[in-house]
């Protein structure tokens, strides 16, 4: 007999089966992207009070209700302080009020709790009930087990109208496009495939950095991924079928660039940040012309390093910033006064900061907590904590999302995990500036070649510093070395660092870093406790 969530997968494919031949008919002009971003801007506190009155008041099961009615707090009462205040001073409110929800309440990790009351737990809590899911994906895993997560056609079809006007304000609708990106159940890859068909734009080549276990799972997904591929080019939308491209056949992508230069066709590339390096150094290394390319980064934060490891090989690279739970957050303003400028599509999601972490170069950085607006994102979200860090700047520009009134921009993003040991706390921050240009200063590589990990052995935390084999000879004293001369430079890690040293706490590793099953290479890997 069939469980109630083989049922429900069902349903949701019959649904995403019907529309999916419209959906790829029906594409987006940059004028009705215009129109749509520019409409769901003018609405962001009617949308909110629908969404909070039909998926939080509406819906007994919702953590928010248990949440606002521990805070005494009616519908009433917040469509009076969304009325008075405005929407981002009414968030403030309510988070004050206890209306929020950490990193590890969001993904279950952790029961909620407030005024003393036990409101329960489990990410499936904040699925947003007025989704009519299309099908089911998966996080990405970075920020711990992979969740089944909801997700819509409605929701693509939105954010292809960033999609579009991205085009539109770096001169891009030429570009022949490739991506190096998971197929499901990763959401990335399809996601990305299926806003290209929907702004009438090829996929000319999709690579899958990740060899799924054989399962049923997988071959579940890829008779999905098939689906889709094969009704899309039915439909006139040509999309290129996912091939499986390790990360260390990063020569492949770059070929694949090469030669569609050489037959006078640029390239935009879509892929996670630490992939699109290795390609970059590919092409270096293999004399390969990839000049002209624009390499989309997403999943990892783009640091100087990584884009100057672009820009050797003559690309450029922009940033990008997306959350399997809201779809596109951040997208490259081309008007930009940093290398990592977005604007936040605040016309989908309202932001609130508290500064809670103090960065490599002293200053103190913001948690970002947000809000979800429109009815189709997969998670209903107030407040929550995504363990995001950035600054936050109000300008104008002359980019479209500027001119539509898209003014927050969002700069310097990182993800702010931590390091314990000894009861000291060192920062994920801080190892950006070590692994990508300290060690291979010092040691050769590039800014994708090491990572810090950390295991436990025995019950005893042990970190790893993992250098990648292809990195040439390699001293360990002198990398141990230099990694405690690093942290010791900044009083707030020589606790630790002296708490490494003496207790042997610290090891370098010849291995690949760890990547998670969407393809991310991220500075600071912390295992999962058994």
């Amino acid at each position: 007999m069939a469980s109630p969530r083989s049922i429900g997968e069902l349903r949701a494919f019959g649904r995403y089966a019907r529309r999916l031949p419209s959906f790829l008919r029906e594409t987006i002009s940059p004028r009705q992207a215009r129109e749509r971003v520019g409409r769901a801007l003018a609405s962001r506190e009617s949308s909110f009070l629908a969404l909070l009155e039909r998926g939080v008041y509406g819906n007994p099961g919702s953590p928010y209700l248990a949440m606002l009615g521990a805070a005494g707090i009616e519908l009433g009462d917040v469509r009076r302080l969304v009325g008075e205040q405005g929407l981002e001073a009414a968030l403030e409110t309510l988070y004050e009020a206890g209306v929020h929800a950490t990193l590890d309440e969001f993904t279950g990790r952790r029961p909620l709790a407030r005024a003393g009351q036990e409101l329960g737990a489990g990410h499936a809590r904040f699925d947003n009930p007025l989704l009519r899911p299309g099908w089911w994906g998966r996080s990405s895993g970075s920020s711990g087990p992979r969740r089944p997560v909801p997700l819509s056609l409605d929701l693509l079809e939105h954010d292809a109208a960033h999609e579009a006007l991205f085009r539109t304000a770096f001169d891009l609708w030429d570009r022949r496009y490739a991506m190096w990106r998971v197929k499901p159940p990763s959401t990335s890859g399809i996601n990305n495939a299926l806003r290209q068909a929907k702004i009438g734009c090829p996929v000319g080549a999709w690579f899958d950095p990740y060899r799924a276990p054989a399962g049923v799972e997988a071959l579940k997904y890829r008779l999905f991924t098939t689906y889709t591929v094969r009704v899309a080019r039915r439909h006139g939308a040509r999309l290129a079928p996912p091939q499986a491209c390790p990360a260390g056949e990063a020569r492949r992508v770059a070929s694949w660039i090469a030669a569609s230069r050489h037959e006078g066709r640029r390239v935009l590339m879509d892929a996670q940040a630490g992939l699109g390096v290795q390609a970059c150094r590919a092409a270096i290394d293999q004399g390969l012309d990839i000049s002209g390319t624009v390499f989309r980064l997403t999943g990892e934060p783009l640091t100087r390093a990584k884009g100057e490891a672009v820009e050797a090989s003559g690309s450029r690279a922009v940033p990008g910033y997306s959350m399997v739970e809201t779809g596109r957050a951040g997208i490259a303003c081309a008007d930009a006064e940093r290398f990592d400028d977005m604007h936040l599509a605040t016309e989908k999601l309202a932001v609130l900061q508290r500064p809670t972490a103090v960065g490599s170069d002293g200053v103190e950085v913001g948690a970002l907590l947000y809000t979800t607006l429109l009815p189709f994102t997969p998670k209903v979200m107030i407040n929550v904590d995504t363990g995001d860090y950035a600054t936050l700047t109000r300008r104008a520009c002359r980019c479209p999302w500027g001119e539509l009134g898209l003014d927050l921009h969002l700069s310097g993003l990182r993800s702010y995990e931590k390091l314990t040991a000894g009861g000291n706390n060192f920062l994920g921050s801080d190892l950006y500036s070590l692994v990508e240009e300290v060690l291979p200063r010092r040691f050769g590589g590039g800014p994708t070649d090491y990572q810090l990990t950390q295991e436990e052995e025995g019950g005893v935390s042990m970190v790893s510093v993992v250098v990648r084999p292809s990195v040439g000879r390699v001293r360990e004293p002198e990398l141990l070395a230099a990694v405690i001369e690093f942290m010791r430079a900044d009083p707030r890690n020589r606790v630790m660092a002296d708490f490494w040293a003496q207790n042997d706490a610290i090891r370098m590793v010849r291995r690949e870093p760890h990547s998670t099953a969407s393809g991310k290479t991220q500075a600071l890997h912390v295992e999962a406790a058994e």
